[in-house]
């Protein structure tokens, strides 16, 4: 009995702190269990955690004689709408709790070999944080990106409307008409230009048609590279499409050493001949002449010897 009294005499305070004027303009939450007189104009409004301390308060206000139309409690605590919403990332959090939903849910459907699956283009770590605006971790989204690769092979034919749905913030638009390659000219000599890069090495060449010539930076070949090797792998290109007596090579070379030098002009030279011959960009891209190299010398770290070397261990 003292517990109810308690509870009435809160609710009471409660109605008197706040006048029917700005009640009555209050929007109704999500969440909430309305009331509403008709007669006052005021509503009873109560949130999830708070609900069984009101039933005892409406319990005590019925058995003291006061009815739902004659009662309004005036607070209200917002709800967020997602469970994410107090979190670093709350899209993503959203996006990743939904795929994990989707993958448990259709674990059983079918799925086709990768081989067969249709190309997507996904977005990168930093296309989806630019999206969303949120500093997502590599290893969260790599993470996330396995869910979304696993949903994606469902056989397209069973594959749910919530699932394409789910797996659409992540796939990265591209525009086949805008994504064409620049067709490099043929100047008024007949030559064409390339550049090609490798390590700290970069290479320019120009090809024009003649009878086999080769001179780098003003030198014959035998003067430029001393090594077999290296004269080898500059003129790669020319010897695996057999075109070594039908184009004049002149070059530019700087930069690094004589192997990073030999295998820029390697890559300068093919692409100066696809000017001249654009159906051999296939044979010269299974050659390895057109794709850039990313290897380069990896940096010495501190307390170390080189790159990797460590002091050798002494025990005393």
């Amino acid at each position: 009995m003292i517990a109810a009294m308690s509870s009435l005499h809160y609710g009471i305070r409660c109605l008197r702190a706040f006048p029917a004027s700005t009640i009555t303009k209050r929007l109704p939450l999500a969440g909430s269990t309305h009331f509403k007189c008709s007669a006052s104009k005021r509503a009873f409004v109560t949130t999830t955690p708070r609900r069984q301390a009101d039933s005892d308060l409406t319990n005590s206000l019925e058995a003291a004689g006061f009815g739902d139309e004659d009662v309004i409690a005036a607070y209200a605590r917002p709800m967020p709408v997602s469970p994410s919403y107090f979190s670093r990332h709350p899209q993503f959090n959203d996006s990743f709790v939904r795929l994990q939903e989707l993958a448990r849910k259709y674990a059983r459907l079918p799925v086709i070999p990768q081989s067969q699956v249709e190309r997507v283009a996904w977005k990168t770590k930093e296309q989806f944080r630019q999206s969303v605006g949120e500093h997502v971790k590599g290893r969260d989204y790599a993470t996330c990106i396995g869910l979304v690769k696993r949903l994606h092979q469902i056989h397209p034919d069973l594959m749910p409307e919530e699932v394409q749905e789910g797996l659409q913030p992540f796939k990265r638009y591209i525009d086949v008409f805008l994504n064409r390659p620049t067709q490099m000219p043929i100047d008024k000599f007949g030559r064409s230009h390339g550049v090609g890069k490798r390590k700290s090495s970069i290479a320019r060449a120009w090809l024009v048609e003649g009878t086999g010539e080769v001179l780098i930076n003003g030198k014959p070949m035998n003067e430029a590279f001393g090594r077999i090797h290296d004269r080898e792998s500059a003129l790669w290109g020319l010897k695996s499409t057999e075109r070594l007596d039908k184009y004049n090579v002149w070059a530019l070379v700087g930069g690094g050493g004589t192997t990073g030098q030999a295998e820029a002009l390697a890559m300068a030279i093919a692409k100066a001949l696809v000017v001249h011959e654009p159906p051999l960009k296939t044979p010269l891209r299974r050659a390895g002449c057109i794709t850039r190299d990313p290897r380069t010398v990896e940096r010495k770290k501190a307390g170390h010897l080189k790159a990797r070397k460590r002091p050798a261990w002494v025990k005393r």
